[in-house]
């Protein structure tokens, strides 16, 4: 605590004043009735703080696995720190938000994946700087139906043969993952191709070139993801982590052993089953399922809105409270103070290469400096 106190001093001095708009010129007769004075200089007043208060807000979207995090910071900023700031966040999905935030629209996105290396060039190629800020780990989930007796523990080949591609239509029972299984049929639940979620699974599960089948149910909202999978007998689906646990019993999460690294092609020796823990994702244990969750944000919206870094210190202050009521793995505290000096110091760019990083554990990340 006391790194974050040290860069606390330095950036939260006495509060910035607003940048008010350039005044308005009108040109007026020299006799004027003062009544008809009065109205203009108070349409003249009016005006400029129209204009000052549309500079005032925030704009939030992209991914559904962080966006309860956000909500939390959201809805606290504005009740204990500034309640003027118009703040907007919501989900599309990683990918989705990473659109916007390239094409300007947005001042933060949320991902629950890094950035690409297409996005990358669209950043440069559209002049959006940005400050990548890790914010906590997720334990990306695979959970089935309570029912599901029969299994505790999945293989990674597995997880491939259910959804690859060249599935779609073919596996759709049990029975033909494992002999000993049941020949029940087996639905499919997982995040639609907006989320970094599915960006993710699909990278870590049929490889970078794969492609996931189609034939399940979709969707960016992980609550729906949740309902269909308590609701649907043989079901199974890749959920968030803090998604599944304030389920309780409703859901039964596997134990996941990675025994085929699809990112490189290659077969993993010796690898146990874990089960999603914080403890597992902190030693980097839980693979490949254990990923950082960012937020993006452009710093041009840093200089423009001062009001974007009187949220964002305030978010980053009480971070570790915000992810563990959500149930997520929250950061040390040297990392969100190392992400307030890289906002005040608007130092961009990434930590990572345009892909996940499998078995990356969270001392491992935030030793990392972005570039």
């Amino acid at each position: 605590m006391d790194g974050l106190l040290i860069v606390l001093n330095s950036v939260l001095s006495p509060r910035r004043a607003e940048s008010y708009p350039p005044p308005l010129h009108i040109h007026l007769p020299m006799r004027l009735p003062i009544l008809h004075c009065l109205v203009l200089a108070g349409l003249v007043f009016a005006t400029s703080q129209a204009v000052h208060a549309q500079k005032r807000y925030i704009l939030i979207d992209g991914s559904s696995t962080v966006y309860p995090i956000l909500k939390i910071a959201v809805d606290e900023f504005g009740k204990n720190w500034d309640a003027k700031v118009n703040m907007e966040v919501a989900f599309s999905g990683t990918t989705a938000g990473m659109r916007k935030f390239l094409s300007g629209e947005l001042d933060i996105a949320g991902a629950s994946r890094p950035i690409t290396r297409e996005e990358l060039k669209a950043a440069k190629q559209y002049n959006i700087p940005f400050v990548e800020v890790p914010i906590a780990y997720d334990a990306l989930t695979i959970a089935v139906h309570p029912d599901c007796s029969w299994v505790d523990s999945i293989k990674t080949t597995e997880l491939k043969t259910i959804w690859e591609r060249a599935a779609e239509g073919k596996i759709t029972t049990w029975k033909q993952i494992r002999p000993e299984w049941p020949d029940t049929p087996i639905k499919l639940f997982g995040a639609g191709k907006d989320s970094g979620t599915y960006d993710y699974f699909k990278d870590v599960i049929v490889g970078r070139s794969g492609a996931l089948r189609q034939d399940y149910t979709a969707s960016e909202n992980d609550d729906e993801l949740i309902a269909g999978i308590e609701k649907t007998p043989g079901a199974l689906g890749f959920v968030p982590f803090a998604y599944f646990t304030k389920e309780g019993d409703k859901l039964k999460a596997l134990a996941v052993q990675w025994d085929f690294d699809a990112m490189r092609n290659q077969p993993v020796q010796g690898a146990q089953a874990v089960a999603p823990s914080e403890e597992a994702v902190m030693r980097g244990v839980y693979m490949p399922f254990g990923r950082p969750l960012f937020v993006y944000v452009n710093t041009k919206s840093l200089d423009a809105k001062p009001h974007l870094r009187d949220f964002l210190n305030y978010f980053l202050i009480n971070a570790d409270d915000y992810v563990e009521r959500v149930h997520y793995l929250s950061l040390p505290n040297i990392s969100y103070a190392r992400s307030i000096a890289d906002l005040e110091s608007q130092k961009t760019g990434t930590r990572f290469f345009g892909e996940p990083d499998i078995g990356l554990s969270v001392y491992d990340m935030i030793g990392r400096r972005p570039r």
